[in-house]
């Protein structure tokens, strides 16, 4: 159901009002596995203290989905709180216009637009990947700051290019930082929240990561350091431990300044992946199916969870949570009003630790892809409480299962013609038929 909300300010407990609206900041990573965190309890090969304090001392959520099994339909839906295919991004947008399947629909309304309402300054380091050029870039579309990389990957972590092209860009213009993607997202994320500390505006960081995904390259130093612990681990695995830890510790650098500048009890921070860990670089999505590019459970089940030190009560909540869900709660955080409908939920009431449904809703998993395998085609899973049908590749027959007694979806359910799947079947349609309306090439958008 498609919900227009017009929230105000709340406070998680008598105790947390604040003085002034409280800063946000959106951590996104890009194909971190649900199990390659140590707090997950999934992996004894991977040490994160950093994000783990965000997630211990936080709200860890045990069953937060991606919007998609790939990148770019995951941050269209973060930052418009629409299904990604209804906002025109069912696929992933890529630098080759040939094998690119999805373009921001130009009236969206994205997050930063509307926090700007309440004197927010919005800023976007690092990964964008919602288009490579007017008007689709970051502060054409409700962002006042962007310095970042515009692409969809990086093929080096230290040359930035992506096909050759050079993609990163401060504003408008293009620059050609020095060294690891990873360090200089949060050097840039760092000189940020310094420069915002004597505003007197809250500010809005949306800090992207490109790691852990491939290429597996973390700096050298972090490499030498894993296969010092664990001599055993296979060369690639120990790459990807190396860039995930690599990056948890730049995380904690950031946390750090926070910190010293005393803007830590007053900034609430996101933390989520944009879809499942990539299999072949060795992900850890235990205890799921299935990986990056799966609408099994091991390519949109991610890890995540929110943080505000001192407000909201630590917890590990199982409630069925989206991405696109953080969109309205941080609405609701910063006395935003939403006036366009939307289909994410606020999931507030879980962070003032209040009993909350969110499982009550039809939510859909779209992807296009190209290639000899999808064909421009796409496929789909839908979900309506612990019920889910599968469609894992465009060529596959659904599958039906019940989440809650099969997570590994190992058993498809054989008795699937009764009222509950035709409910599912039919939701599916109809947004089948609602995004079939929507164009998502260039040429056909009236931009």
């Amino acid at each position: 159901m498609r919900i227009g909300y017009f929230l105000s300010l709340f406070a998680l407990s008598s105790s947390s009002l604040m003085a002034k609206t409280p800063n946000i900041i959106i951590i996104l990573v890009d194909d971190l596995g649900f199990g390659d965190l140590s707090c997950q309890g999934q992996a004894n090969d991977i040490k994160t203290p950093n994000i783990d304090l965000l997630l211990n001392k936080g709200i860890r959520f045990t069953n937060l989905y991606a919007n998609c099994t790939v990148s770019s339909p995951s941050r269209a839906a973060l930052l418009t709180g629409e299904f990604p295919d209804l906002v025109g991004v069912p696929g992933v947008i890529r630098t080759n216009p040939n094998d690119s399947w999805g373009y921001l629909r130009r009236d969206a309304i994205l997050l930063p637009q509307l926090l700007k309402n309440e004197q927010y300054h919005t800023a976007i380091i690092g990964k964008w990947h919602l288009g490579l050029e007017s008007p689709n870039t970051p502060t054409e579309r409700g962002f006042d700051y962007f310095h970042g990389f515009l692409g969809d990957m990086m093929d080096d972590y230290y040359t930035h290019k992506r096909q050759g092209k050079d993609l990163m860009f401060e504003n408008r213009e293009l620059v050609f930082p020095k060294g690891h993607a990873t360090d200089i997202f949060t050097n840039w994320a760092i000189s940020y929240v310094n420069e915002q500390k004597s505003s007197p505006h809250p500010f809005f960081l949306y800090l992207a990561y490109n790691a852990p995904h491939f290429p597996e390259q973390a700096p050298q130093e972090w490499l030498d350091r894993v296969k010092l612990r664990q001599p055993e681990m296979s060369s690639k695995r120990a790459k990807l431990v190396a860039l995930i830890e690599h990056l948890d510790y730049n995380i904690g650098q950031l946390y750090d300044e926070l910190q010293k500048n005393g803007q830590i009890e007053n900034t609430v921070i996101f933390f989520a992946s944009d879809n499942g860990g990539n299999l072949p670089s060795e992900a850890n999505n235990h205890p799921y199916r299935g990986g990056k590019q799966d609408m099994y459970e091991g390519g949109i089940h991610v890890p995540g969870g929110v943080y505000w030190k001192n407000h909201i009560q630590s917890a590990v909540n199982d409630n069925l949570v989206m991405l696109f869900d953080f969109f309205p709660t941080i609405c609701e955080l910063t006395g935003t009003k939403i006036s366009q409908p939307i289909d994410a939920i606020s999931i507030a009431p879980l962070l003032r630790a209040e009993k909350q449904i969110t499982d009550d809703r039809f939510l859909v998993w779209t992807r296009r892809e190209g290639g000899l395998e999808y064909l421009g085609r796409d496929y789909f899973a839908c979900r309506y409480k612990n019920l889910k049908m599968v469609q894992n590749r465009p060529s596959n027959a659904f599958q039906f299962y019940n989440i809650e007694e099969d997570m590994q979806e190992k058993k498809p359910l054989q008795n699937t013609n009764t009222p509950e799947f035709d409910t599912i079947r039919r939701a599916l349609m109809q947004h089948i038929l609602k995004a079939g309306q929507v164009p998502w090439q260039k040429k056909n958008n009236n931009n």
